[in-house]
Protein backbone atom coordinates (compact mmCIF):
# COMPACT_ATOMS: atom_id res chain seq x y z
CA UNK A 1 0.00 0.00 0.00
CA UNK A 2 1.30 3.74 -0.54
CA UNK A 3 0.91 6.70 1.63
CA UNK A 4 0.60 9.65 -0.42
CA UNK A 5 1.99 12.09 2.38
CA UNK A 6 0.96 15.50 1.07
CA UNK A 7 -2.57 16.14 -1.11
CA UNK A 8 -4.88 19.15 -1.09
CA UNK A 9 -7.86 17.20 -1.66
CA UNK A 10 -9.53 20.00 -0.92
CA UNK A 11 -8.18 22.38 -3.70
CA UNK A 12 -10.60 24.03 -6.35
CA UNK A 13 -9.06 21.58 -9.02
CA UNK A 14 -11.01 18.39 -7.81
CA UNK A 15 -14.56 20.14 -7.32
CA UNK A 16 -15.69 18.31 -10.50
CA UNK A 17 -14.55 14.62 -10.00
CA UNK A 18 -13.25 14.75 -6.55
CA UNK A 19 -14.69 11.36 -6.30
CA UNK A 20 -13.26 9.59 -9.13
CA UNK A 21 -9.76 10.85 -7.91
CA UNK A 22 -10.28 9.26 -4.53
CA UNK A 23 -11.58 6.38 -6.96
CA UNK A 24 -8.31 6.59 -9.34
CA UNK A 25 -6.14 6.79 -6.09
CA UNK A 26 -7.28 3.49 -4.23
CA UNK A 27 -7.73 1.99 -7.88
CA UNK A 28 -3.22 2.33 -8.12
CA UNK A 29 -2.93 0.92 -4.82
CA UNK A 30 -2.67 4.48 -2.65
CA UNK A 31 -4.34 3.45 0.37
CA UNK A 32 -3.75 6.43 2.64
CA UNK A 33 -3.76 10.27 2.09
CA UNK A 34 -2.83 12.74 4.21
CA UNK A 35 -4.60 16.21 3.56
CA UNK A 36 -2.44 19.10 4.97
CA UNK A 37 -5.04 22.88 5.56
CA UNK A 38 -3.37 25.79 4.24
CA UNK A 39 -5.78 28.46 6.51
CA UNK A 40 -8.66 29.11 8.47
CA UNK A 41 -10.72 29.07 5.68
CA UNK A 42 -10.43 25.32 5.14
CA UNK A 43 -9.60 23.83 8.60
CA UNK A 44 -12.97 21.83 7.98
CA UNK A 45 -13.21 21.14 4.48
CA UNK A 46 -9.99 19.03 5.27
CA UNK A 47 -11.16 17.28 8.31
CA UNK A 48 -14.73 16.40 6.53
CA UNK A 49 -13.02 15.16 3.50
CA UNK A 50 -10.88 13.08 5.45
CA UNK A 51 -13.78 11.10 7.57
CA UNK A 52 -15.50 10.96 4.31
CA UNK A 53 -12.70 9.47 2.31
CA UNK A 54 -10.95 7.25 5.17
CA UNK A 55 -8.14 9.48 5.12
CA UNK A 56 -6.17 12.06 7.23
CA UNK A 57 -5.49 15.53 8.26
CA UNK A 58 -3.52 18.64 9.03
CA UNK A 59 -4.58 21.61 10.30
CA UNK A 60 -2.36 24.43 10.50
CA UNK A 61 -2.18 27.96 7.87
CA UNK A 62 0.53 28.08 4.92
CA UNK A 63 2.97 31.03 4.69
CA UNK A 64 1.94 31.81 1.37
CA UNK A 65 -1.75 32.87 3.26
CA UNK A 66 -0.80 33.93 6.66
CA UNK A 67 -0.79 37.62 5.41
CA UNK A 68 -4.53 37.17 4.29
CA UNK A 69 -5.57 35.49 7.48
CA UNK A 70 -8.06 37.89 10.01
CA UNK A 71 -6.12 38.87 13.22
CA UNK A 72 -7.48 36.00 15.34
CA UNK A 73 -5.93 33.43 12.93
CA UNK A 74 -3.92 31.54 15.61
CA UNK A 75 -6.42 31.47 17.86
CA UNK A 76 -9.09 29.98 15.64
CA UNK A 77 -6.83 27.55 14.56
CA UNK A 78 -6.08 26.75 18.28
CA UNK A 79 -9.89 26.30 18.87
CA UNK A 80 -10.30 23.77 16.26
CA UNK A 81 -7.03 21.52 17.22
CA UNK A 82 -8.71 22.09 20.60
CA UNK A 83 -12.25 21.04 19.44
CA UNK A 84 -10.46 18.20 17.56
CA UNK A 85 -7.77 16.90 19.40
CA UNK A 86 -9.63 13.49 20.14
CA UNK A 87 -10.29 12.82 16.67
CA UNK A 88 -7.42 9.99 15.65
CA UNK A 89 -7.65 10.96 11.68
CA UNK A 90 -5.99 14.45 13.33
CA UNK A 91 -2.42 13.36 12.72
CA UNK A 92 -0.33 16.96 12.30
CA UNK A 93 -0.14 20.64 12.57
CA UNK A 94 0.70 21.89 8.69
CA UNK A 95 0.96 22.79 6.46
CA UNK A 96 3.38 25.54 8.09
CA UNK A 97 6.48 26.94 7.68
CA UNK A 98 8.36 29.42 5.67
CA UNK A 99 8.55 30.48 1.60
CA UNK A 100 11.72 32.44 0.86
CA UNK A 101 11.49 31.97 -3.35
CA UNK A 102 8.10 33.85 -3.82
CA UNK A 103 8.96 37.79 -3.63
CA UNK A 104 7.60 40.18 -2.08
CA UNK A 105 6.43 38.15 0.85
CA UNK A 106 7.13 39.69 4.64
CA UNK A 107 9.58 37.29 6.24
CA UNK A 108 8.91 38.65 9.31
CA UNK A 109 5.17 37.61 9.37
CA UNK A 110 5.26 34.30 8.00
CA UNK A 111 7.90 33.99 11.00
CA UNK A 112 5.56 35.01 13.55
CA UNK A 113 3.10 32.15 12.17
CA UNK A 114 5.56 29.71 12.02
CA UNK A 115 6.87 30.06 15.25
CA UNK A 116 3.23 30.41 16.95
CA UNK A 117 2.27 27.45 15.41
CA UNK A 118 5.53 25.27 16.35
CA UNK A 119 4.13 26.03 19.70
CA UNK A 120 0.83 24.85 19.14
CA UNK A 121 2.27 21.76 17.78
CA UNK A 122 4.42 21.53 21.12
CA UNK A 123 1.24 22.09 23.33
CA UNK A 124 -1.21 19.57 21.27
CA UNK A 125 1.66 17.28 20.98
CA UNK A 126 1.62 16.52 17.31
CA UNK A 127 3.78 16.16 14.66
CA UNK A 128 4.00 18.82 12.24
CA UNK A 129 3.96 19.13 8.19
CA UNK A 130 6.50 21.87 6.93
CA UNK A 131 6.41 23.98 3.76
CA UNK A 132 10.59 24.30 3.11
CA UNK A 133 11.25 26.71 0.29
CA UNK A 134 14.62 27.90 -0.20
CA UNK A 135 14.03 28.14 3.82
CA UNK A 136 15.49 25.17 5.30
CA UNK A 137 17.97 26.66 7.89
CA UNK A 138 15.59 29.31 9.10
CA UNK A 139 13.19 26.54 9.90
CA UNK A 140 15.60 24.47 11.20
CA UNK A 141 16.56 27.16 13.79
CA UNK A 142 13.63 27.67 15.11
CA UNK A 143 12.81 23.68 15.48
CA UNK A 144 15.82 23.44 17.87
CA UNK A 145 14.45 26.18 19.82
CA UNK A 146 10.64 24.94 20.07
CA UNK A 147 11.37 21.61 19.90
CA UNK A 148 7.76 19.24 18.29
CA UNK A 149 7.53 15.82 17.71
CA UNK A 150 9.44 15.51 14.59
CA UNK A 151 7.12 15.74 10.81
CA UNK A 152 7.49 15.24 7.41
CA UNK A 153 9.53 18.46 5.67
CA UNK A 154 7.33 18.45 2.40
CA UNK A 155 9.02 18.97 -1.42
CA UNK A 156 12.08 18.74 0.16
CA UNK A 157 15.20 20.38 -1.99
CA UNK A 158 18.03 21.54 0.43
CA UNK A 159 21.19 19.91 1.08
CA UNK A 160 22.41 17.07 2.13
CA UNK A 161 23.63 19.06 5.25
CA UNK A 162 20.21 20.15 5.98
CA UNK A 163 18.43 16.72 4.97
CA UNK A 164 20.61 15.53 7.94
CA UNK A 165 20.22 18.19 10.38
CA UNK A 166 16.07 17.14 9.96
CA UNK A 167 16.48 13.81 10.35
CA UNK A 168 18.27 14.52 13.06
CA UNK A 169 15.53 16.47 14.91
CA UNK A 170 12.95 13.30 14.16
CA UNK A 171 11.82 14.53 10.65
CA UNK A 172 11.09 12.46 7.35
CA UNK A 173 11.35 14.05 3.71
CA UNK A 174 9.07 14.29 1.26
CA UNK A 175 9.76 13.31 -2.41
CA UNK A 176 7.25 13.79 -5.37
CA UNK A 177 7.06 14.93 -9.00
CA UNK A 178 10.33 16.95 -9.18
CA UNK A 179 12.34 14.18 -8.58
CA UNK A 180 10.78 12.09 -11.70
CA UNK A 181 12.49 15.59 -14.17
CA UNK A 182 16.74 14.44 -15.32
CA UNK A 183 17.50 17.69 -14.85
CA UNK A 184 16.63 17.74 -11.14
CA UNK A 185 20.13 16.48 -10.28
CA UNK A 186 20.64 17.75 -6.48
CA UNK A 187 17.03 16.09 -5.69
CA UNK A 188 17.85 12.86 -7.63
CA UNK A 189 20.99 12.76 -5.67
CA UNK A 190 19.32 13.51 -2.21
CA UNK A 191 16.48 10.70 -3.49
CA UNK A 192 18.85 8.11 -3.83
CA UNK A 193 21.60 8.06 -0.73
CA UNK A 194 19.36 9.26 1.76
CA UNK A 195 18.64 6.94 4.76
CA UNK A 196 15.49 5.02 2.92
CA UNK A 197 14.27 4.94 6.51
CA UNK A 198 14.24 8.87 6.03
CA UNK A 199 11.97 9.30 3.05
CA UNK A 200 7.77 9.48 2.31
CA UNK A 201 6.31 10.09 -1.04
CA UNK A 202 3.96 12.50 -1.71
CA UNK A 203 2.54 14.19 -4.59
CA UNK A 204 1.07 17.84 -3.51
CA UNK A 205 -1.80 17.02 -5.93
CA UNK A 206 -3.03 19.11 -7.62
CA UNK A 207 0.77 20.30 -7.97
CA UNK A 208 4.16 19.98 -8.51
CA UNK A 209 3.06 17.30 -11.76
CA UNK A 210 5.58 15.01 -12.45
CA UNK A 211 7.63 14.98 -15.50
CA UNK A 212 5.07 13.54 -17.58
CA UNK A 213 2.05 15.65 -16.53
CA UNK A 214 4.30 19.30 -17.32
CA UNK A 215 2.61 21.25 -19.86
CA UNK A 216 4.57 24.86 -21.24
CA UNK A 217 2.93 27.93 -20.93
CA UNK A 218 1.36 27.37 -24.14
CA UNK A 219 -0.27 24.21 -23.64
CA UNK A 220 -1.44 25.25 -20.29
CA UNK A 221 -3.11 28.49 -22.25
CA UNK A 222 -4.74 25.89 -24.89
CA UNK A 223 -6.19 24.24 -22.43
CA UNK A 224 -4.45 21.01 -21.22
CA UNK A 225 -4.07 20.46 -17.85
CA UNK A 226 -0.77 19.79 -15.61
CA UNK A 227 -3.05 18.55 -12.86
CA UNK A 228 -1.72 16.21 -10.60
CA UNK A 229 -3.28 13.64 -8.59
CA UNK A 230 -2.56 11.19 -6.10
CA UNK A 231 -3.22 8.27 -8.46
CA UNK A 232 0.35 9.47 -9.80
CA UNK A 233 1.86 8.31 -6.67
CA UNK A 234 3.18 4.66 -7.96
CA UNK A 235 4.36 5.86 -10.72
CA UNK A 236 6.71 8.63 -9.22
CA UNK A 237 7.72 6.46 -6.96
CA UNK A 238 8.95 3.80 -9.46
CA UNK A 239 11.60 6.78 -10.33
CA UNK A 240 12.90 6.85 -6.63
CA UNK A 241 12.67 2.82 -6.70
CA UNK A 242 14.96 2.99 -9.87
CA UNK A 243 17.19 5.70 -8.35
CA UNK A 244 17.71 3.77 -5.46
CA UNK A 245 18.06 0.11 -7.39
CA UNK A 246 14.95 -1.74 -5.36
CA UNK A 247 11.27 -2.85 -6.45
CA UNK A 248 8.40 -0.66 -5.96
CA UNK A 249 7.72 -3.38 -2.96
CA UNK A 250 9.96 -2.40 -1.38
CA UNK A 251 9.76 1.20 -1.81
CA UNK A 252 6.09 1.52 -1.00
CA UNK A 253 6.80 -1.30 2.27
CA UNK A 254 9.45 1.37 3.34
CA UNK A 255 7.82 4.77 2.82
CA UNK A 256 4.24 4.22 4.30
CA UNK A 257 6.40 2.71 7.13
CA UNK A 258 8.12 5.96 7.62
CA UNK A 259 4.90 7.65 7.29
CA UNK A 260 3.47 5.45 10.26
CA UNK A 261 5.94 6.15 12.35
CA UNK A 262 6.58 9.84 12.19
CA UNK A 263 2.73 10.46 11.80
CA UNK A 264 1.46 7.90 14.80
CA UNK A 265 -1.02 6.36 11.75
CA UNK A 266 -2.77 3.19 12.46
CA UNK A 267 -3.19 1.77 8.76
CA UNK A 268 -1.80 -1.59 8.18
Amino acid sequence: MWIDTHCHLDAAEFDGDREAVVARARSQGVGGMVLPAVSTTNLEAVRDLAHRHGCVYALGLHPLYVHAEPPDALDTLRAALQRHRGDARLVAVGEIGLDHFVPGLDRAVQERYYVAQLQLAREFELPVILHVRRSADALLKHLRRVRVKGGIAHAFNGSVQQARAFIDLGFKLGFGGAMTFERALQIRTLARELPLQALVVETDAPDIPPQWLYRTAEQRAAGQTSRNEPAELPRIAQVLAELRGLSPEAVAAATSANAREVLGLAWA
